[in-house]
């Protein structure tokens, strides 16, 4: 990120929406102080301020366009240092613990693609200190990622959310503000209706990257009415909304923040039917959103969404198609009533409808023009540019009356929408087409492909790296049916898969067909995937040195010209080492590792050929792990 800003020769002038985002909050640490606070206080809180003014200075100096707010942190106790690090702190560390400064710096690394997130907030924290000594040595800066803060959440760790509500802002673009007032108020929501509330997740433009200081903070809360049985789950609904409302303006008033917190507030039954009926709002919401609290609802969802296993019924789509033509013909006889609404509806669900079809989400209305072209005008150059500007035309139209700058509509207007809602309507017919024809010849070639790939694979393990493709499935027959290695069944199903990739080559696959030729390819990659899984996981045993050292019991796992150590394989925190495997096969280096290191190597790494196990190992496995050491065999 710093190497962006670095390159600019040129100073640009701000956007609109740049001049907006600019018009952050700059908070004064000596407002609104007690009358009756001591003098050295007032001092020391004096000169925090200073010493934060001349950091801030520096840090936007260079990191601006990055840097999303800063904050004062709570003071450190040298109780808790001493805690984390497991040991007394000396007088002279206890006293430069209790002087410390923690000052909070929250950084946008979405731009961040030349290094990973490690990496950046290494390099990142690196800067921040050496700025921080430069403007006094108690100053400790503290380094957090947005991916890093979003990703606590996913993982349902919410100590730095809790850290920033507890934080003062300094200097902030909203999402300080956000975060401070969302985590509030959920706490009060928590503390009253805990046993309804299923999940509690910060939403809209904030988290999308398109917020402003004035954006709106939307949180959507997830209401548990399965048990409801004293009234109607209406009443439940209007009841909890009602209060947590009024939960939000209390939070509002205790925080000072001027954003407006919107709640909305979904029962679960609702919330399950807007899926099925692929809602945009909350098709968006898991998409975007950030749990501050779960009880497994909402992150099973996003998962689901993200791995592409939500996907509209066909009934919601064809409810889509037919919807345009339904409304241009109420469009005709209720013009001057309801026309712009209806205009609106007429040509955007359609438009979701295609975007549906072709394998998206259904986006927010406001996206919907810009997939359309991405996809389908500069992509698949399948349908004109004139008709998503008429899109685009509805939809401001639309707008512009939403919010009063245009209050009335000429007849000549109405003819001219009409006129183009009823020929965008017929070039969308002729899109769905196009896109049936695409999505046919895609589920066929990917198909096949992937079957192809994934029986390359299991001929691999079996011995035969290189193969052409039309000669697949006889060397499969050959080289893993003749063997017994997999059933005749998988044979004949490779050989289906091939056949059909020939016929639709040829023109001689039809609709009903090519249906059956990928429920035969899902149910082949099944059976082959858990073959490889199976076949991959007996191999890696092979590679694993189990050890019994004063009653715990270790591990040496051999990947190649590497070892992983795993001291106590039954502690909940594991101890990892890896060590360079030498040419004498003893283990060299040891040092230490963490369990991302062993997963990812794991993940990475072939099926390893024949481990042999040489005399130097086992003089190094009494190094590692004791005289009293045992290797286990047979485990």
């Amino acid at each position: 990120m710093p190497k962006k800003k670095r390159t600019a020769h040129k100073k640009k002038k701000p956007t609109p929406a740049r001049k907006e985002q600019s018009e952050v909050k700059r908070s004064d640490l000596m407002e609104n102080l007690p009358a009756d606070m001591p003098v050295e206080s007032k001092q020391r809180l004096e000169d925090i301020k200073v010493m934060l003014d001349k950091f801030q200075k520096k840090a936007l100096a260079k990191f601006e366009d990055y840097v999303m707010g800063l904050a004062l942190l709570p003071p450190t106790k040298a109780k808790e240092v001493a805690k984390q690090e497991e040991r007394e702190l000396s007088k002279a560390e206890a006293e430069e613990v209790e002087k410390r400064v923690n000052v909070l710096l929250l950084v946008d690394d979405a731009d961040s693609k030349k290094m990973g997130k490690e990496e950046l907030k290494e390099k990142l924290s690196t800067v921040f200190q050496k700025m921080a000594k430069e403007v006094d040595k108690h100053l400790h800066p503290v380094t957090v990622l947005l991916s890093e803060l979003w990703q606590s959440c996913y993982d349902a760790k919410y100590d730095l959310v809790q850290m920033i509500a507890m934080a003062a802002p300094v200097y902030d673009k909203g999402m300080l503000a956000a975060i401070k007032i969302s985590e509030i108020h959920k706490s009060m929501v928590l503390k009253k209706f805990e046993k309804y509330i299923v999940s509690y997740v910060l939403a809209g433009s904030l988290v999308q990257g398109r917020a402003t200081p004035k954006s709106d903070i939307d949180v959507f809360i997830v209401v548990d009415d399965t048990d409801v049985k004293k009234m109607t789950r209406a009443e439940l609904k209007d009841k909890l909304r009602a209060i947590i409302i009024s939960m939000g303006f209390e939070a509002g008033k205790m925080t000072g923040i001027e954003n407006k917190l919107n709640i909305q507030v979904y029962i679960l039954t609702d919330f399950w039917e807007n899926i099925k009926e692929a809602n945009p709002i909350i098709f968006t919401f898991l998409r975007d959103g950030i749990p501050f609290y779960d009880r497994g609802i909402f992150m099973p969802w996003k998962q689901l969404l993200q791995m592409g296993r939500i996907k509209p019924s066909p009934e919601a789509i064809d409810m889509f198609m037919s919807t345009g033509e339904q409304m241009v013909d109420r469009i005709k006889s209720k013009l001057r009533d309801i026309a712009m609404d209806d205009f609106f509806w007429a040509v955007l669900t359609p438009s979701q409808a295609a975007l549906m079809l072709y394998g998206v989400p259904p986006p927010t209305p406001k996206e919907t023009p810009s997939l359309l072209r991405e996809i389908f005008v500069k992509k698949e150059k399948i349908f004109k540019e004139e008709q998503v500007k008429l899109l685009e035309g509805v939809l401001r139209t639309r707008k512009s009356m939403e919010h009063g700058t245009k209050k009335h509509v000429s007849g000549r207007e109405l003819d001219g929408l009409l006129q183009g809602c009823e020929k965008y309507l017929q070039e969308l017919k002729q899109l769905f087409k196009r896109i049936d024809e695409i999505k046919e010849k895609e589920s066929v070639v990917e198909s096949y492909e992937t079957v192809a790939t994934v029986a390359r694979d299991v001929l691999r393990i079996e011995g035969v790296h290189k193969v052409k493709d039309d000669a697949i499935p006889q060397v499969f027959k050959d080289t893993v049916v003749a063997k017994g290695v997999m059933p005749a069944r998988i044979g004949r199903l490779v050989k289906e898969v091939f056949a059909a990739k020939h016929d639709y080559d040829k023109g001689k696959l039809t609709k009903a067909e090519t249906q059956q030729a990928k429920k035969v390819s899902r149910e082949l990659l099944k059976d082959l995937v858990e073959h490889l899984q199976l076949k991959r996981g007996r191999e890696l045993e092979r590679t694993k040195i189990r050890v019994k050292h004063g009653g715990r019991y270790g591990e040496v796992i051999l990947l190649g010209n590497q070892a992983f150590i795993v001291h106590d394989i039954d502690h909940e925190e594991k101890e990892i080492s890896v060590a360079d495997v030498g040419d004498d096969g003893g283990l060299q280096k040891v040092r230490g590792a963490s369990l991302e290191e062993l997963e990812h190597a794991l993940a990475k790494v072939e099926i390893p050929a024949k481990t042999f196990i040489k005399q130097p190992i086992f003089d190094d496995l009494v190094k590692l792990f004791g005289k009293d050491v045992e290797i286990l065999v047979n485990y």
